[in-house]
Protein backbone atom coordinates (compact mmCIF):
# COMPACT_ATOMS: atom_id res chain seq x y z
CA UNK A 1 0.00 0.00 0.00
CA UNK A 2 1.55 3.29 -1.06
CA UNK A 3 2.02 6.19 1.32
CA UNK A 4 0.10 9.39 0.75
CA UNK A 5 3.37 11.25 1.04
CA UNK A 6 5.40 12.03 -2.02
CA UNK A 7 9.02 12.85 -2.57
CA UNK A 8 10.46 15.33 -5.04
CA UNK A 9 13.32 14.70 -7.43
CA UNK A 10 12.47 11.05 -7.90
CA UNK A 11 12.08 10.38 -4.18
CA UNK A 12 15.30 12.05 -3.06
CA UNK A 13 13.91 15.05 -1.20
CA UNK A 14 15.24 15.79 2.26
CA UNK A 15 12.22 17.86 3.26
CA UNK A 16 9.66 16.72 5.80
CA UNK A 17 6.31 16.23 4.09
CA UNK A 18 3.08 17.33 5.67
CA UNK A 19 1.33 14.84 7.93
CA UNK A 20 -1.36 12.75 6.35
CA UNK A 21 -4.03 10.33 7.48
CA UNK A 22 -3.41 8.35 10.64
CA UNK A 23 0.32 8.93 10.63
CA UNK A 24 1.26 12.16 12.31
CA UNK A 25 4.65 13.68 12.46
CA UNK A 26 7.12 11.58 14.42
CA UNK A 27 10.28 13.50 13.72
CA UNK A 28 11.77 13.64 10.24
CA UNK A 29 15.10 14.50 8.73
CA UNK A 30 16.88 13.75 5.49
CA UNK A 31 17.71 10.32 6.79
CA UNK A 32 14.02 9.63 7.21
CA UNK A 33 12.13 8.58 10.31
CA UNK A 34 13.98 7.99 13.54
CA UNK A 35 11.93 5.46 15.52
CA UNK A 36 10.55 6.33 18.92
CA UNK A 37 12.91 5.55 21.79
CA UNK A 38 15.74 4.94 19.30
CA UNK A 39 19.25 4.99 20.65
CA UNK A 40 21.35 7.29 18.53
CA UNK A 41 25.06 7.58 18.01
CA UNK A 42 25.48 11.34 18.41
CA UNK A 43 23.66 14.36 19.69
CA UNK A 44 23.71 15.64 16.13
CA UNK A 45 21.48 12.79 15.06
CA UNK A 46 19.02 13.60 17.84
CA UNK A 47 19.03 17.23 16.78
CA UNK A 48 18.42 16.13 13.19
CA UNK A 49 15.31 14.34 14.36
CA UNK A 50 13.97 17.65 15.72
CA UNK A 51 15.07 20.04 13.00
CA UNK A 52 14.68 19.94 9.26
CA UNK A 53 17.55 20.32 6.80
CA UNK A 54 17.34 24.09 7.03
CA UNK A 55 17.62 24.10 10.81
CA UNK A 56 14.03 25.24 11.47
CA UNK A 57 12.04 23.51 14.15
CA UNK A 58 9.64 20.87 12.95
CA UNK A 59 5.91 21.40 13.21
CA UNK A 60 3.69 18.64 14.48
CA UNK A 61 0.11 17.76 13.86
CA UNK A 62 -0.85 18.77 17.40
CA UNK A 63 1.56 21.69 17.65
CA UNK A 64 4.04 19.86 19.86
CA UNK A 65 6.90 17.41 19.43
CA UNK A 66 5.47 13.89 19.63
CA UNK A 67 8.84 12.13 19.40
CA UNK A 68 9.75 10.40 22.68
CA UNK A 69 13.32 10.28 21.40
CA UNK A 70 14.10 13.67 22.92
CA UNK A 71 12.34 13.01 26.20
CA UNK A 72 14.44 10.01 27.26
CA UNK A 73 18.05 9.91 28.35
CA UNK A 74 19.91 7.86 25.78
CA UNK A 75 22.97 5.65 26.30
CA UNK A 76 25.98 5.89 24.05
CA UNK A 77 26.03 3.83 20.90
CA UNK A 78 27.12 0.26 21.59
CA UNK A 79 30.54 -0.39 19.98
CA UNK A 80 30.57 -2.73 17.00
CA UNK A 81 33.72 -4.60 18.01
CA UNK A 82 32.92 -7.94 19.70
CA UNK A 83 29.21 -7.07 19.85
CA UNK A 84 26.63 -9.83 19.52
CA UNK A 85 25.05 -8.30 16.41
CA UNK A 86 28.38 -8.07 14.57
CA UNK A 87 29.31 -11.58 15.69
CA UNK A 88 26.05 -12.70 14.10
CA UNK A 89 26.97 -10.85 10.91
CA UNK A 90 30.38 -12.57 10.85
CA UNK A 91 28.96 -16.07 11.35
CA UNK A 92 26.33 -15.36 8.69
CA UNK A 93 29.14 -14.14 6.42
CA UNK A 94 30.86 -17.53 6.62
CA UNK A 95 27.53 -19.32 6.23
CA UNK A 96 26.72 -17.56 2.97
CA UNK A 97 30.34 -17.96 1.91
CA UNK A 98 29.84 -21.74 2.07
CA UNK A 99 26.35 -21.62 0.55
CA UNK A 100 27.62 -19.97 -2.60
CA UNK A 101 30.70 -22.16 -2.70
CA UNK A 102 28.33 -25.14 -2.66
CA UNK A 103 26.17 -23.53 -5.32
CA UNK A 104 28.80 -22.55 -7.88
CA UNK A 105 31.36 -25.34 -7.61
CA UNK A 106 29.42 -27.42 -10.15
CA UNK A 107 29.84 -24.64 -12.72
CA UNK A 108 33.62 -25.24 -12.69
CA UNK A 109 33.55 -29.00 -12.09
CA UNK A 110 31.11 -29.50 -14.97
CA UNK A 111 33.77 -28.31 -17.43
CA UNK A 112 35.96 -31.22 -16.26
CA UNK A 113 33.10 -33.72 -15.98
CA UNK A 114 32.02 -33.60 -19.64
CA UNK A 115 33.74 -35.52 -22.42
CA UNK A 116 35.65 -33.15 -24.74
CA UNK A 117 33.81 -34.02 -27.96
CA UNK A 118 30.31 -34.34 -26.58
CA UNK A 119 28.72 -31.22 -27.97
CA UNK A 120 28.88 -29.15 -31.12
CA UNK A 121 29.82 -26.20 -28.92
CA UNK A 122 33.12 -27.81 -28.06
CA UNK A 123 33.91 -28.63 -31.66
CA UNK A 124 33.18 -25.08 -32.80
CA UNK A 125 35.38 -23.42 -30.20
CA UNK A 126 38.49 -23.13 -32.36
CA UNK A 127 36.60 -21.11 -34.98
CA UNK A 128 35.79 -18.23 -32.66
CA UNK A 129 38.96 -16.94 -30.99
CA UNK A 130 42.61 -17.94 -31.20
CA UNK A 131 44.18 -19.86 -28.35
CA UNK A 132 44.96 -17.60 -25.42
CA UNK A 133 48.27 -19.36 -24.93
CA UNK A 134 50.48 -21.11 -27.44
CA UNK A 135 51.24 -23.74 -24.82
CA UNK A 136 48.56 -26.37 -24.38
CA UNK A 137 48.27 -27.23 -20.73
CA UNK A 138 47.33 -30.82 -20.10
CA UNK A 139 45.61 -31.33 -16.74
CA UNK A 140 47.89 -33.18 -14.33
CA UNK A 141 45.05 -35.38 -13.17
CA UNK A 142 42.74 -37.05 -15.65
CA UNK A 143 41.28 -39.79 -13.44
CA UNK A 144 37.90 -38.13 -12.99
CA UNK A 145 34.92 -39.80 -14.62
CA UNK A 146 33.73 -38.24 -17.89
CA UNK A 147 30.11 -38.08 -19.04
CA UNK A 148 28.46 -37.70 -22.44
CA UNK A 149 26.23 -34.70 -21.67
CA UNK A 150 25.38 -32.36 -24.53
CA UNK A 151 24.88 -28.59 -24.14
CA UNK A 152 21.15 -28.86 -23.45
CA UNK A 153 21.68 -31.48 -20.75
CA UNK A 154 24.34 -29.31 -19.13
CA UNK A 155 21.88 -26.41 -19.10
CA UNK A 156 19.30 -28.52 -17.27
CA UNK A 157 21.90 -29.71 -14.77
CA UNK A 158 22.98 -26.15 -14.00
CA UNK A 159 19.38 -24.94 -13.72
CA UNK A 160 18.06 -27.87 -11.64
CA UNK A 161 19.26 -26.33 -8.37
CA UNK A 162 16.72 -23.54 -8.74
CA UNK A 163 13.76 -25.89 -9.17
CA UNK A 164 14.19 -26.86 -5.54
CA UNK A 165 15.30 -23.40 -4.48
CA UNK A 166 12.07 -21.70 -5.56
CA UNK A 167 9.80 -24.08 -3.62
CA UNK A 168 11.04 -23.21 -0.12
CA UNK A 169 11.30 -19.42 -0.43
CA UNK A 170 7.88 -18.33 0.88
CA UNK A 171 7.51 -21.30 3.29
CA UNK A 172 10.98 -20.46 4.60
CA UNK A 173 10.01 -16.84 5.28
CA UNK A 174 6.75 -17.87 6.96
CA UNK A 175 8.40 -20.53 9.15
CA UNK A 176 11.16 -18.11 10.13
CA UNK A 177 8.55 -15.63 11.35
CA UNK A 178 6.99 -18.37 13.49
CA UNK A 179 9.91 -20.41 14.84
CA UNK A 180 12.89 -18.13 14.20
CA UNK A 181 15.61 -18.15 11.56
CA UNK A 182 18.39 -19.93 13.48
CA UNK A 183 17.21 -23.49 12.92
CA UNK A 184 16.06 -22.86 9.35
CA UNK A 185 19.32 -21.28 8.26
CA UNK A 186 21.42 -23.84 10.12
CA UNK A 187 19.66 -26.89 8.74
CA UNK A 188 19.42 -25.26 5.32
CA UNK A 189 23.21 -25.12 5.11
CA UNK A 190 23.54 -28.58 6.65
CA UNK A 191 21.13 -30.17 4.16
CA UNK A 192 22.80 -28.47 1.20
CA UNK A 193 26.19 -29.72 2.43
CA UNK A 194 25.02 -33.31 2.79
CA UNK A 195 23.56 -33.42 -0.72
CA UNK A 196 26.75 -31.85 -2.08
CA UNK A 197 28.69 -34.76 -0.57
CA UNK A 198 26.36 -37.10 -2.50
CA UNK A 199 26.84 -35.33 -5.86
CA UNK A 200 29.62 -37.60 -7.25
CA UNK A 201 27.55 -40.69 -6.44
CA UNK A 202 24.50 -39.18 -8.13
CA UNK A 203 26.52 -38.34 -11.26
CA UNK A 204 27.68 -41.95 -11.51
CA UNK A 205 24.12 -43.23 -11.18
CA UNK A 206 22.89 -41.06 -14.04
CA UNK A 207 21.98 -37.53 -15.08
CA UNK A 208 18.47 -37.87 -13.61
CA UNK A 209 19.91 -38.59 -10.17
CA UNK A 210 22.29 -35.64 -10.45
CA UNK A 211 19.45 -33.29 -11.37
CA UNK A 212 17.41 -34.62 -8.42
CA UNK A 213 20.28 -34.12 -5.95
CA UNK A 214 20.88 -30.58 -7.18
CA UNK A 215 17.17 -29.82 -6.80
CA UNK A 216 17.30 -31.15 -3.21
CA UNK A 217 20.27 -28.86 -2.54
CA UNK A 218 18.10 -26.02 -3.74
CA UNK A 219 15.34 -27.04 -1.32
CA UNK A 220 17.75 -26.72 1.59
CA UNK A 221 19.30 -23.48 0.44
CA UNK A 222 15.94 -21.91 -0.38
CA UNK A 223 15.12 -21.15 3.26
CA UNK A 224 18.43 -19.46 4.06
CA UNK A 225 17.95 -15.91 2.78
CA UNK A 226 14.38 -15.52 4.16
CA UNK A 227 15.60 -16.95 7.49
CA UNK A 228 18.49 -14.48 7.63
CA UNK A 229 16.25 -11.54 6.75
CA UNK A 230 13.85 -12.63 9.49
CA UNK A 231 16.70 -12.72 12.04
CA UNK A 232 17.92 -9.28 11.03
CA UNK A 233 14.44 -7.86 11.61
CA UNK A 234 15.09 -8.54 15.31
CA UNK A 235 18.83 -7.81 15.37
CA UNK A 236 19.60 -4.86 13.07
CA UNK A 237 19.07 -1.30 14.35
CA UNK A 238 17.58 0.77 11.49
CA UNK A 239 20.66 2.96 10.96
CA UNK A 240 22.96 -0.08 10.89
CA UNK A 241 20.96 -2.20 8.47
CA UNK A 242 23.07 -1.55 5.40
CA UNK A 243 26.30 -2.29 7.29
CA UNK A 244 25.14 -5.47 9.01
CA UNK A 245 23.34 -6.97 6.04
CA UNK A 246 26.09 -6.07 3.59
CA UNK A 247 28.62 -7.84 5.82
CA UNK A 248 26.53 -11.00 6.15
CA UNK A 249 25.50 -11.25 2.50
CA UNK A 250 28.95 -10.29 1.19
CA UNK A 251 29.97 -13.80 2.17
CA UNK A 252 28.06 -15.04 -0.87
CA UNK A 253 30.31 -13.08 -3.20
CA UNK A 254 33.51 -14.06 -1.44
CA UNK A 255 32.35 -17.68 -1.52
CA UNK A 256 32.12 -17.33 -5.28
CA UNK A 257 35.54 -15.66 -5.41
CA UNK A 258 37.22 -18.47 -3.51
CA UNK A 259 35.18 -21.39 -4.85
CA UNK A 260 35.69 -20.73 -8.56
CA UNK A 261 39.51 -20.72 -8.63
CA UNK A 262 39.84 -23.28 -5.85
CA UNK A 263 37.49 -25.63 -7.67
CA UNK A 264 39.61 -25.16 -10.79
CA UNK A 265 42.76 -26.04 -8.88
CA UNK A 266 41.15 -29.09 -7.31
CA UNK A 267 40.05 -30.32 -10.73
CA UNK A 268 43.50 -29.60 -12.15
CA UNK A 269 45.65 -31.25 -9.50
CA UNK A 270 43.30 -33.76 -7.88
CA UNK A 271 39.92 -34.90 -9.16
CA UNK A 272 36.62 -33.14 -9.68
CA UNK A 273 34.91 -35.31 -7.02
CA UNK A 274 36.95 -33.59 -4.29
CA UNK A 275 35.33 -30.28 -5.21
CA UNK A 276 32.13 -31.61 -3.69
CA UNK A 277 33.71 -33.51 -0.80
CA UNK A 278 35.79 -30.59 0.50
CA UNK A 279 33.10 -27.90 0.38
CA UNK A 280 30.43 -30.28 1.66
CA UNK A 281 32.53 -31.18 4.70
CA UNK A 282 33.19 -27.50 5.50
CA UNK A 283 29.46 -26.80 5.39
CA UNK A 284 28.78 -29.53 7.96
CA UNK A 285 31.50 -28.10 10.22
CA UNK A 286 30.01 -24.59 10.04
CA UNK A 287 26.62 -25.96 11.07
CA UNK A 288 27.90 -26.96 14.52
CA UNK A 289 29.42 -23.51 15.19
CA UNK A 290 26.18 -21.81 14.10
CA UNK A 291 24.00 -23.91 16.38
CA UNK A 292 26.34 -23.31 19.33
CA UNK A 293 26.91 -19.55 19.05
CA UNK A 294 23.75 -18.00 17.57
CA UNK A 295 20.35 -17.01 19.00
CA UNK A 296 17.18 -15.96 17.19
CA UNK A 297 16.73 -12.68 19.09
CA UNK A 298 18.70 -10.40 21.43
CA UNK A 299 16.41 -11.44 24.30
CA UNK A 300 17.47 -15.09 24.04
CA UNK A 301 21.19 -14.52 23.45
CA UNK A 302 23.31 -15.95 26.26
CA UNK A 303 26.25 -13.56 26.24
CA UNK A 304 24.92 -10.25 24.86
CA UNK A 305 25.51 -7.24 27.10
CA UNK A 306 22.54 -5.53 28.73
CA UNK A 307 23.44 -2.23 27.05
CA UNK A 308 23.52 -3.74 23.57
CA UNK A 309 20.26 -5.62 24.14
CA UNK A 310 18.48 -2.43 25.19
CA UNK A 311 20.05 -0.50 22.32
CA UNK A 312 18.71 -2.96 19.73
CA UNK A 313 15.28 -3.38 21.30
CA UNK A 314 14.67 0.34 21.78
CA UNK A 315 15.75 1.17 18.22
CA UNK A 316 13.19 -1.29 16.83
CA UNK A 317 10.40 -0.47 19.28
CA UNK A 318 7.96 1.19 16.87
CA UNK A 319 8.89 -0.77 13.75
CA UNK A 320 7.73 -4.27 14.67
CA UNK A 321 4.23 -5.69 14.65
CA UNK A 322 2.70 -7.76 17.42
CA UNK A 323 0.06 -9.23 15.12
CA UNK A 324 0.19 -13.01 15.02
CA UNK A 325 -1.58 -13.31 11.68
CA UNK A 326 0.18 -12.37 8.46
CA UNK A 327 -1.60 -9.60 6.46
CA UNK A 328 -1.31 -11.47 3.17
CA UNK A 329 -3.70 -9.31 1.15
CA UNK A 330 -2.09 -5.95 2.00
CA UNK A 331 1.31 -7.51 1.39
CA UNK A 332 0.36 -8.72 -2.08
CA UNK A 333 -1.30 -5.37 -2.91
CA UNK A 334 1.77 -3.36 -1.87
CA UNK A 335 3.31 -1.57 -4.87
CA UNK A 336 6.66 -1.00 -3.07
CA UNK A 337 6.90 -4.78 -2.64
CA UNK A 338 6.31 -5.34 -6.36
CA UNK A 339 9.00 -2.77 -7.10
CA UNK A 340 11.42 -5.00 -5.16
CA UNK A 341 10.10 -8.08 -6.99
CA UNK A 342 10.79 -6.58 -10.42
CA UNK A 343 14.24 -5.31 -9.41
CA UNK A 344 15.18 -8.62 -7.79
CA UNK A 345 14.05 -10.63 -10.82
CA UNK A 346 15.90 -8.34 -13.23
CA UNK A 347 19.16 -8.28 -11.31
CA UNK A 348 19.17 -12.06 -10.84
CA UNK A 349 18.75 -12.68 -14.55
CA UNK A 350 22.17 -11.19 -15.17
CA UNK A 351 23.69 -12.53 -11.96
CA UNK A 352 22.65 -16.15 -12.46
CA UNK A 353 23.43 -16.18 -16.16
CA UNK A 354 27.00 -15.12 -15.45
CA UNK A 355 27.29 -17.22 -12.29
CA UNK A 356 26.51 -20.48 -14.07
CA UNK A 357 27.95 -19.78 -17.53
CA UNK A 358 30.96 -17.52 -16.97
CA UNK A 359 33.38 -20.49 -16.70
CA UNK A 360 32.00 -21.79 -20.00
CA UNK A 361 32.39 -18.35 -21.62
CA UNK A 362 35.97 -18.11 -20.37
CA UNK A 363 36.83 -21.53 -21.77
CA UNK A 364 34.88 -21.73 -25.03
CA UNK A 365 35.12 -18.12 -26.23
CA UNK A 366 38.18 -16.59 -24.57
CA UNK A 367 40.09 -19.91 -24.60
CA UNK A 368 41.54 -19.80 -21.10
CA UNK A 369 42.72 -23.11 -19.69
CA UNK A 370 41.28 -24.77 -16.58
CA UNK A 371 43.58 -22.97 -14.14
CA UNK A 372 43.14 -19.51 -15.66
CA UNK A 373 39.42 -20.15 -16.04
CA UNK A 374 38.84 -20.49 -12.32
CA UNK A 375 40.83 -17.41 -11.35
CA UNK A 376 39.42 -15.15 -14.05
CA UNK A 377 35.85 -16.35 -13.46
CA UNK A 378 36.29 -15.37 -9.81
CA UNK A 379 37.69 -11.89 -10.49
CA UNK A 380 34.29 -10.23 -11.17
CA UNK A 381 32.91 -11.54 -7.88
CA UNK A 382 35.90 -10.30 -5.94
CA UNK A 383 35.10 -6.82 -7.22
CA UNK A 384 31.45 -7.33 -6.28
CA UNK A 385 32.44 -8.42 -2.77
CA UNK A 386 34.49 -5.27 -2.24
CA UNK A 387 31.65 -3.14 -3.60
CA UNK A 388 29.10 -4.74 -1.26
CA UNK A 389 31.23 -4.05 1.82
CA UNK A 390 31.99 -0.45 0.85
CA UNK A 391 28.50 0.41 -0.39
CA UNK A 392 26.98 -0.80 2.88
CA UNK A 393 29.17 1.58 4.83
CA UNK A 394 28.44 4.45 2.45
CA UNK A 395 24.68 3.86 2.46
CA UNK A 396 24.39 4.02 6.24
CA UNK A 397 26.74 7.00 6.36
CA UNK A 398 24.46 8.90 3.97
CA UNK A 399 21.41 8.04 6.06
CA UNK A 400 22.93 8.48 9.52
CA UNK A 401 24.46 11.84 8.68
CA UNK A 402 21.06 12.87 7.25
CA UNK A 403 22.33 13.71 3.83
CA UNK A 404 19.75 11.55 2.03
CA UNK A 405 16.48 9.84 2.86
CA UNK A 406 16.22 6.07 3.02
CA UNK A 407 14.19 5.84 -0.18
CA UNK A 408 16.69 8.02 -2.06
CA UNK A 409 19.63 5.87 -0.94
CA UNK A 410 17.84 2.67 -1.94
CA UNK A 411 16.86 4.04 -5.37
CA UNK A 412 20.25 5.58 -6.17
CA UNK A 413 22.17 2.46 -5.18
CA UNK A 414 19.80 0.25 -7.18
CA UNK A 415 20.12 2.42 -10.28
CA UNK A 416 23.92 2.32 -10.08
CA UNK A 417 23.88 -1.41 -9.38
CA UNK A 418 21.66 -2.28 -12.35
CA UNK A 419 22.24 0.27 -15.10
CA UNK A 420 26.03 0.20 -14.67
CA UNK A 421 26.24 -3.58 -15.15
CA UNK A 422 23.91 -3.41 -18.15
CA UNK A 423 26.17 -0.91 -19.93
CA UNK A 424 29.39 -2.85 -19.38
CA UNK A 425 27.78 -6.19 -20.15
CA UNK A 426 26.69 -4.93 -23.56
CA UNK A 427 30.17 -3.48 -24.07
CA UNK A 428 31.68 -6.89 -23.29
CA UNK A 429 29.81 -8.32 -26.24
CA UNK A 430 31.43 -5.86 -28.67
CA UNK A 431 35.09 -6.45 -27.93
CA UNK A 432 35.19 -9.92 -29.43
CA UNK A 433 38.40 -11.77 -28.61
CA UNK A 434 40.15 -8.93 -26.77
CA UNK A 435 40.92 -10.93 -23.62
CA UNK A 436 41.90 -8.04 -21.37
CA UNK A 437 38.88 -5.89 -22.21
CA UNK A 438 36.48 -8.83 -21.96
CA UNK A 439 37.64 -9.67 -18.46
CA UNK A 440 37.72 -5.97 -17.47
CA UNK A 441 34.17 -5.23 -18.69
CA UNK A 442 32.64 -8.33 -17.13
CA UNK A 443 34.47 -7.53 -13.90
CA UNK A 444 33.25 -3.91 -13.84
CA UNK A 445 29.71 -5.07 -14.67
CA UNK A 446 29.59 -7.54 -11.78
CA UNK A 447 31.37 -5.18 -9.39
CA UNK A 448 28.83 -2.40 -9.87
CA UNK A 449 26.08 -4.91 -9.15
CA UNK A 450 27.29 -4.90 -5.56
CA UNK A 451 25.53 -1.57 -5.01
CA UNK A 452 22.20 -3.40 -5.17
CA UNK A 453 22.86 -5.05 -1.80
CA UNK A 454 22.31 -1.65 -0.17
CA UNK A 455 19.51 -0.88 -2.64
CA UNK A 456 16.52 -3.09 -3.34
CA UNK A 457 18.12 -6.11 -1.64
CA UNK A 458 17.47 -4.90 1.91
CA UNK A 459 14.46 -2.71 1.14
CA UNK A 460 12.22 -5.42 2.64
CA UNK A 461 13.44 -4.38 6.09
CA UNK A 462 12.63 -0.74 5.34
CA UNK A 463 9.02 -1.28 4.38
CA UNK A 464 8.05 -4.16 6.72
CA UNK A 465 10.63 -5.27 9.31
CA UNK A 466 8.25 -7.73 11.00
CA UNK A 467 7.57 -9.52 7.73
CA UNK A 468 10.97 -9.11 6.09
CA UNK A 469 11.54 -12.87 5.85
CA UNK A 470 8.17 -13.43 4.17
CA UNK A 471 8.72 -10.51 1.80
CA UNK A 472 12.14 -11.82 0.83
CA UNK A 473 10.60 -15.24 0.27
CA UNK A 474 8.10 -13.67 -2.12
CA UNK A 475 10.64 -11.58 -4.04
CA UNK A 476 13.22 -14.38 -4.11
CA UNK A 477 10.62 -16.80 -5.49
CA UNK A 478 10.23 -14.58 -8.55
CA UNK A 479 13.96 -13.88 -8.60
CA UNK A 480 14.74 -17.61 -8.73
CA UNK A 481 12.98 -18.00 -12.08
CA UNK A 482 16.01 -16.52 -13.93
CA UNK A 483 18.20 -19.18 -12.33
CA UNK A 484 15.86 -21.86 -13.64
CA UNK A 485 15.40 -20.64 -17.21
CA UNK A 486 18.37 -18.31 -17.72
CA UNK A 487 21.09 -20.98 -18.13
CA UNK A 488 18.79 -23.12 -20.30
CA UNK A 489 17.98 -20.19 -22.61
CA UNK A 490 21.63 -19.11 -22.73
CA UNK A 491 22.79 -22.63 -23.56
CA UNK A 492 20.21 -22.87 -26.34
CA UNK A 493 21.32 -19.52 -27.73
CA UNK A 494 25.01 -20.49 -27.79
CA UNK A 495 25.04 -23.88 -29.51
CA UNK A 496 27.82 -22.75 -31.85
CA UNK A 497 29.63 -20.63 -29.25
CA UNK A 498 30.09 -17.66 -31.55
CA UNK A 499 30.68 -14.12 -30.33
CA UNK A 500 27.39 -13.09 -31.90
CA UNK A 501 25.49 -15.69 -29.91
CA UNK A 502 27.00 -14.52 -26.66
CA UNK A 503 26.19 -10.92 -27.60
CA UNK A 504 22.53 -11.93 -27.72
CA UNK A 505 22.80 -13.42 -24.22
CA UNK A 506 24.34 -10.17 -22.94
CA UNK A 507 21.74 -7.98 -24.69
CA UNK A 508 18.85 -9.86 -23.11
CA UNK A 509 20.39 -9.61 -19.64
CA UNK A 510 21.14 -5.88 -20.02
CA UNK A 511 17.62 -5.07 -21.26
CA UNK A 512 16.00 -6.87 -18.33
CA UNK A 513 18.35 -5.07 -15.91
CA UNK A 514 17.43 -1.68 -17.34
CA UNK A 515 13.70 -2.33 -17.05
CA UNK A 516 14.03 -3.45 -13.42
CA UNK A 517 16.03 -0.38 -12.46
CA UNK A 518 13.47 2.02 -13.92
CA UNK A 519 10.52 0.23 -12.31
CA UNK A 520 12.16 0.28 -8.88
CA UNK A 521 13.04 3.97 -9.20
CA UNK A 522 9.42 4.81 -9.96
CA UNK A 523 7.60 2.76 -7.33
CA UNK A 524 9.96 1.92 -4.44
CA UNK A 525 9.44 3.25 -0.90
CA UNK A 526 11.64 3.79 2.15
CA UNK A 527 8.77 3.93 4.64
CA UNK A 528 7.42 1.31 7.00
CA UNK A 529 4.08 0.46 5.42
CA UNK A 530 0.94 0.95 7.51
CA UNK A 531 -0.01 -2.75 7.30
CA UNK A 532 3.38 -3.76 8.71
CA UNK A 533 3.09 -2.29 12.23
CA UNK A 534 0.72 -2.72 15.13
CA UNK A 535 -2.07 -0.14 15.05
CA UNK A 536 -1.51 0.48 11.34
CA UNK A 537 0.59 3.62 11.88
CA UNK A 538 2.80 4.75 9.05
CA UNK A 539 6.38 5.64 9.89
CA UNK A 540 9.38 6.99 8.13
CA UNK A 541 12.74 5.19 8.29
Amino acid sequence: MMSARHMTAGGCSCRCPAPSGRAGRAGCGAAGRVPALSVVATSGLALGALRGPGGSEMETEEGEDRTPLLKESQPDTVPACCSARYNLALLAFFGFFLLYALRVNLSVALVDMVEPNTSLAKNMTSNVCPEHSSTINVPRNTTGEKYSWDADTQGWILGSFFYGYIITQIPGGYLASKIGGKLLLGFGVFGTSVFTLLTPLAANLGVGYLIAVRALEGLGEGVTFPAMHSMWSSWAPPLERSKLLSISYAGAQLGTVVSLPLSGLICYYMNWVYVFYIFGALGVLWFFFWMWLVSDTPETHRSISHVEREYILSSLKDQLSTQKSVPWRPILESLPLWAIVVAHFSYNWTFYTLLTLLPTYMKEILRFDAQENGFLSALPYFGCWLCIILSGQIADYLREKQNLSTVCVRKCFTLIGMIGPAVFLVAAGFIGCNYALAVAFVTISTTLGGFCTSGYSINHLDIAPSYAGILLGITNSFATIPGMVGPVIAKNLTHNNTVGEWQTVFYIAASINLFGAIFFALFASGEVQDWAVSGYHLHRN
